[in-house]
């Protein structure tokens, strides 16, 4: 009788594997919707809020960018795709250790900066001086990094602000700004991370103001005297015509 009800108890006992299906996880549209992973579950609701973690070789095929991690998280789920939001990246810590040698200062620093549309990322940049610095010197150079993000981010939206964070025209920008102060060997943005997504539309770019052109003068017709044509019944009938109306 016990083994009859084990059996019985058993076969009541759903497989929870079977109700549950595999969801794509892809990249925002900045990305151009890759798709970056796959997730299983039994219900979209549990889909929401899962983070997924991927470099961004994978995402633009070049090998030279394999040390950039980036995180994205899920906000929506459409039938069996699930969309993201960028909340974040990081280097590898074996390209950081290669950028810093003996006898050289590693600058490290954290500001929360806000962009265009309304949106908040903390972003954590260093620079590597060409020798040993001062910490006087160390300021000055935090102070003029700390300015030029601001000055970056108050007049991008959040995508453009992180499409020039990940692809180095931003660390290209924090190293002209503060060459001035203290000569360096590099500048990178070692991490950052989402705060707040964005709140409102990006604006859309000022239309280019156009000035109507100038109509083309007409030349008053000739006379007969002047070298012009004779006048013929049909000229001066369709100028009659042209006078009614």
């Amino acid at each position: 009788m016990a083994k009859a009800r084990a059996r019985t108890a058993a076969r009541k006992v759903k497989d929870k594997w079977k109700t549950k299906q595999w969801y794509s996880i892809l990249a925002p549209a900045a990305f151009n919707k890759t798709p970056i992973a796959e997730t299983l579950s039994d219900d979209p609701n549990k889909v929401l809020g899962r983070v997924a973690a991927t470099t961004l070789q994978d995402l633009t095929g070049d090998f030279k960018l394999m040390h950039v991690k980036l995180d994205f998280q899920v906000h929506t789920v459409t039938g069996t795709q699930a969309d993201t939001h960028f909340i974040g990246h990081s280097l590898t810590s074996d390209y950081v250790r290669r950028l810093v040698r003996r006898n050289h200062s590693k600058i490290s620093s954290v500001f929360d900066v806000s962009t265009q549309d309304g949106g908040l990322i903390r972003v954590k940049p260093f620079c590597v001086t060409d020798r040993r610095s001062q910490s006087s010197q160390q300021t000055k150079l935090r102070e003029v990094i700390g300015k030029t993000l601001e000055a970056e981010a108050k007049d991008k939206p959040m995508s453009a602000f992180v499409s020039e964070m990940l692809d180095g025209k931003l660390a290209a920008k924090l190293f002209r700004a503060c060459k001035p102060v203290y000569p360096l060997r590099k500048v990178e943005v070692n991490k950052s991370e989402v705060k707040q997504q964005p709140t409102m539309a990006a604006e859309p770019a000022p239309a280019a103001e156009t000035t109507p052109a100038p109509e083309a003068p007409v030349a008053p017709a000739l006379t007969p005297e002047e070298g012009g044509e004779e006048p013929t019944p049909e000229m001066e009938a369709e100028t009659a015509t042209s006078a009614k109306a």
